[in-house]
């Protein structure tokens, strides 16, 4: 890429100006403002104080070097600031940008080797198995979803797990619900009084369990509504499964045997302020019953015994308190501060008409996910969950993700697919064949609007570095409608076939649409999101 390839220019050049110590690694960026050339690097600034030069200098004689005998594709080496050196660029590098777009193609454009030996597993959703998801868990679910494709991209070994809280009073509860239900009689107190109960104690056979009837048919309707929504698990782990196998006394054990559990006033407590936590933690109350907290560290302590390097965990914004204390619990059996993550996922207003929809699965004022889902489709969901960061509450407004006008972020993207799709079929149909990219001019690409949709692809790969170290598919987001924008620019301005277009420029101009469809292919997968053909 031409980063490399210019900062190596750079590194040559401060040895031939015998700079020492040399940078362990030369930066460069784009320049946020076009006019200050296409890439900028602080390498002199960085290296100055310890060479015992001046930053502004060792910039002019940087630039003066490589002035001299300049990289390929670079016009000109210019100094800004107090000492940044700015790379004006031939609009060839741009050309070579989608030779390597068309090189490595779906598979490998984008791609990285970050995590190449690392095993990550990715846990995300957990929602309680006593009925179906509802339009809040849609963001979790799209979220974690995305991070997993990210990371896959960027070279780990990715494992997808949902984990089932089927154990505990909300089990309890929503099994008395469903009997209730099942044979007319009043509802336990707190019971669940959803529409849905009424529809699955219909279907609950008579001499059924309704503790596992329950949730076997909750679980079956998570995983529906998850794979109509692009989301699919390696393993759905039962909290009851560690009750059953012993996994919470082992953990209880491996936690004395390191001084990292306790007895006093009659409870066990985790001596968890040794990491951090602002107080110990009770493990099991004076009743002898297990807090929520004891089952959460025996299964992390499962996914380590299972081999994973990192565990990433996705939560509701309600479990911020609950990060540190399960941070401490796990440095307390020997794990490192940075083997487990946690994202929280801010709360979504759902907004109709513009009235705002509350949801409640107790008292069964609730929209489904799968409601989401049937109205506005999977794809145009799922983009509109990912469109910001979860670190801010999001506002899902089921009239604008419906409609098709541009200035819906959804419509705007899927449109731009589709215009690319309709290019093909129109060079289809006129008999218009693509020539192997090595015969086509892409030099006679000059257009502003053609070097800018080459600029949008130059981005991908570090925008899905980024998005990946950072756990922000909203960063993809944005780059697939800034790609998608400057794609619309394209179709508006420059023609691809008709009459009075050469032979030789609808050829590059073909070859820069397989590759904007390659990029946008790669960007909407990673959100999880299909491409339509149409619209």
């Amino acid at each position: 890429m031409i980063r490399d390839q210019l900062a190596v220019a750079l590194r040559d050049a401060l040895v031939a100006l015998e700079v020492e110590p040399l940078p362990e690694t030369v930066h460069l960026e784009r320049p946020a403002r076009r006019e200050h050339g296409d890439w900028s690097s602080n390498v002199a600034l960085a290296t100055a104080k310890r060479a015992g030069r001046n930053p502004r200098e060792l910039a002019t004689q940087l630039a003066e070097h490589l002035s001299a005998n300049p990289p390929a594709n670079v016009l000109a080496v210019e100094v800004a600031g107090p000492g940044f050196v700015n790379f004006r660029l031939a609009d060839s590098w741009l050309h070579d940008v989608l030779h390597e777009v068309v090189e490595h193609g779906r598979a490998g454009y984008g791609r990285h080797e970050a995590g190449a030996g690392r095993r990550v597993n990715v846990e995300w959703v957990s929602a309680n198995p006593t009925g179906p998801l509802h339009a809040g868990h849609g963001r979790n679910a799209a979220y974690g979803d995305s991070v997993a494709r990210l990371l896959e991209r960027c070279g780990y070994e990715v494992h997808r797990e949902c984990y089932l809280n089927d154990r505990g009073t909300q089990m309890q509860s929503y099994a008395a619900s469903l009997q209730a239900r099942k044979h007319g009689t009043a509802l336990p107190e707190g019971g669940y009084a959803g529409e849905y109960i009424v529809e699955w104690a219909a279907e609950m056979p008579d001499d059924a369990d309704p503790l596992a009837w329950g949730e076997e048919r909750a679980v079956r309707d998570h995983r529906e509504v998850l794979e109509h929504f692009h989301v699919w698990f390696d393993t759905w782990f039962s909290e009851r499964s560690l009750l059953e196998g012993g996994a919470i006394e082992a953990t209880l054990a491996d936690l004395r045997a390191r001084d990292m559990a306790y007895d006093a006033d009659g409870a066990v407590w985790l001596r968890s302020t040794a990491f951090g936590d602002d107080k110990d933690r009770v493990l099991v109350k004076s009743d002898g019953e297990f807090t929520y907290l004891l089952p959460d560290i025996a299964y992390h302590r499962d996914k380590f015994e299972r081999g994973f390097d990192l565990c990433i965990d996705v939560w509701g914004a309600d479990h911020h308190g609950y990060v540190s204390r399960m941070a401490a619990a796990l440095q307390a059996l020997g794990h490192a501060p940075e083997q487990f993550e946690t994202s929280l996922i801010q709360m979504v207003n759902l907004v109709r008409g513009g009235e705002p929809v509350k949801l409640s699965k107790r008292t069964g004022d609730i929209i489904e996910l799968r409601d989401v889902i049937t109205e506005v489709g999977p794809d145009a969901a799922r983009l509109t969950y990912l469109l910001q960061s979860v670190d801010s509450p999001q506002t899902f407004d089921f009239d604008v993700v419906a409609s098709q006008a541009m200035d819906n972020p959804v419509f705007y993207v899927q449109m731009a697919y589709a215009r690319i799709r309709s290019i093909k079929r129109v060079a289809a149909e006129r008999g218009v064949a693509r020539l192997p990219v090595e015969q086509a001019d892409l030099s006679l690409l000059t257009h502003e609007r053609e070097l800018a949709v080459l600029r949008s692809l130059s981005e991908l790969p570090d925008v899905v570095l980024v998005a990946c170290t950072d756990r922000a598919p909203h960063r993809v987001s944005a780059w697939v409608r800034e790609l998608a924008g400057t794609f619309h620019g394209f179709y508006h301005d420059c023609y691809v076939l008709g009459e009075g277009i050469d032979p030789e420029l609808t050829q590059a101009r073909l070859w820069l649409v397989e590759a904007a469809e390659t990029g946008l292919f790669i960007g909407l997968d990673l959100l999880g999101v299909n491409a339509p053909e149409t619209l």
